[in-house]
């Protein structure tokens, strides 16, 4: 396990971040993607499924199939993701890096926020398998609460 702080330009800095820097100043985005860095620059749904929620934790499922993608979201609280399955993907960060991750099962990061900093960034499935996570977040940190945009009902099972 890892423990991660994030630095004082609101982003991790860049040794904790998962994966291998493929690009940089936003070279390869497209426009849509550019402008949904803009249109969700403050989306608190950092996963496919909210799973449960109370005073003190969100837990979220990201279930994604080969090509599937979630959108561009922005991480304020404390938490940690879990990957369920091992796998591969490619993210774009707010820093305008693309990165290529490679997955273990079972391998956990967890990353603490100070008040004001954040990870804004998107996630694509880039490999062969379903890609699955467990993210919690910890309600109780230096930042509040980002409100969730409605996206339809959550399934919680």
């Amino acid at each position: 396990m890892k423990h991660v702080t994030t630095g004082d330009s609101g982003l991790p800095p860049d040794l904790t971040l998962a994966g291998t820097v493929v690009a940089d100043d936003r070279l390869g985005w497209s426009r849509e993607l550019c402008d949904e860095f803009e249109a969700n620059a403050f989306n608190g749904r950092v996963g496919g499924c909210l799973r449960s929620e109370t005073d003190h934790v969100r837990v979220w499922e990201i279930r994604l199939a080969p090509g599937e993608r979630l959108p561009v979201h922005r991480h304020v609280l404390d938490y940690f993701w879990t990957a369920v399955t091992a796998g591969r993907s490619r993210q774009h960060t707010s820093d305008g890096t693309t990165r290529d991750v490679v997955y273990e099962r079972g391998e956990s990061r967890h990353f603490t926020f100070g008040s004001g900093e954040y990870l804004l960034h998107d996630l694509e499935n880039t490999g062969a398998t379903t890609l699955v996570f467990t993210t919690v977040e910890f309600k109780e940190g230096s930042n509040p609460p980002l409100p969730l945009q409605d996206q339809g009902a959550d399934e919680r099972s």
